[in-house]
């Protein structure tokens, strides 16, 4: 087993001497996913939370949370972070948050960005913990890291399950065990900047609800349209929104559907 660089020979605690280490262009990415009740995912992915936008405050706290990791843990070193960056991913129920944290330097940024995701996350629980306190934090990981003495690192282990249950919503059904052997059909790779357009239409569309403090379930009743329409646009099952809800739910807004992806 290898030696632990926080212990010293009488195995008392310290914090890493890196003087001597190169300077080097270092990378982590870390991931923390969040399983959220039927009220409080759509509250989030539509952005009518009461205390307002939660991915927007769940960015910033992530952002922060890096930079201040040092102050956090004990032995961490203070570093100069050259990016922080925060996305989320949303589907199935859950949102899960991926961070990057980037900086040329003498030690490694692995912490500031497992902080930045687990804190991210929290920060989503405390803005729904009002119509969700089951809700369930879990699969905080190092996806990949790469700088360093140590060389890259790229985790390949499988994503945690979901669970069961939880104590707030159950929404989980049963779903059929995979058959020995069988295996799905691949996805079909998204062109990068499609998909780069895609999400930015995703996102100008979440603010345009926002702004209007418009409700899923409400707005598509009016419209007379179904609130999956807008679930399936919002957590990237579908690409586009289909052109005659979008001119029905733009209708009832009171706005042009060019309004609503911009």
């Amino acid at each position: 087993m290898s030696k632990l660089t926080h212990l010293d020979e009488a195995g008392a605690a310290r914090m890493v001497d890196v003087s001597d280490k190169v300077v080097t262009d270092r990378e982590a990415v870390a991931e923390a996913t969040i399983t959220l009740s039927d009220a409080a995912f759509e509250a989030v992915t539509s952005g009518t939370a009461k205390k307002g936008d939660v991915l927007a405050a769940a960015r910033i706290a992530g952002i922060m949370a890096a930079k201040k990791t040092s102050e956090l843990i004990p032995l961490c070193h203070p570093i100069a972070i050259t990016k922080a960056g925060v996305e989320f991913e949303t589907g199935d129920g859950a949102v899960r948050v991926i961070a990057t944290v980037k900086t040329s330097g003498q030690t490694g940024v692995e912490m500031e960005a497992l902080t930045a995701a687990s804190i991210a996350a929290l920060t989503i629980y405390d803005m729904v913990k009002a119509v969700d306190k089951g809700a369930v934090i879990e699969g905080v990981k190092l996806l990949s890291k790469s700088g360093g003495k140590s060389g890259d690192f790229v985790s390949d282990s499988p994503k945690a399950a979901k669970p069961a249950y939880r104590s707030a919503g159950i929404r989980d059904r049963a779903r059929p065990a995979t058959i020995m052997n069988e295996v799905s059909a691949p996805a079909p790779k998204r062109d990068a900047n499609q998909q780069r357009d895609a999400n930015q239409q995703r996102e100008a569309f979440r603010i345009f609800m926002t702004s209007r403090h418009l409700r899923a379930t409400q707005w598509a009743k009016e419209a007379g349209v179904s609130a999956s329409e807008i679930y399936s646009f919002l957590t990237g099952k579908t690409r586009a929104m289909p052109g005659d809800v979008a001119e029905k739910l733009a209708r009832v807004a009171k706005a042009r559907v060019a309004d609503m992806f911009k």
